[in-house]
């Protein structure tokens, strides 16, 4: 199964996508904003399949997270999670670095298949909610 990344500052969702994600047999370091996450990929050396994250968070943000990791490891997708309006406008114009955006609240079958989704490349339009 794949390794994959989590940048998520609410103790609670991250808990959540974190244990969905072991269940369905991957590995998941996650971290509690972008600046930790952007540590963690460095110091792994981008030796991850997917890149999940936040928007808003403290220290950093998920847009800016996304953009250093699109920078330093364009291989790796990323699938952003928000629930806010204004952010998901945010990440518009990312379309070439970011695989989607997820709207929160989600269910735990939405985030499995958004998650199975960017890990094959497969991209629906009708969940793209952000262009």
């Amino acid at each position: 199964m794949a390794r994959i990344l989590i940048a998520e500052d609410d103790d609670a969702v991250r808990s959540f996508v974190k244990r969905a994600l072991e269940l369905d047999g991957h590995a998941v370091v996650a971290q509690e904003d972008g600046a930790a996450a952007a540590e963690t990929l460095a110091k792994e050396k981008g030796a991850f399949d997917l890149i999940l994250s936040d928007i808003k968070m403290p220290v950093m943000d998920g847009i800016a997270f996304a953009l250093i990791a699109a920078r330093d490891h364009p291989e790796i997708p990323i699938l952003l999670m928000t629930g806010f309006a204004d952010q998901r406008e945010r990440a518009n114009g990312l379309d070439a670095l970011i695989h989607d955006v997820v709207t929160k609240p989600f269910s735990l079958a939405e985030i499995r298949r958004a998650v199975s989704d960017a890990l094959l490349g497969i991209c629906r339009e009708e969940t793209r909610r952000y262009a």
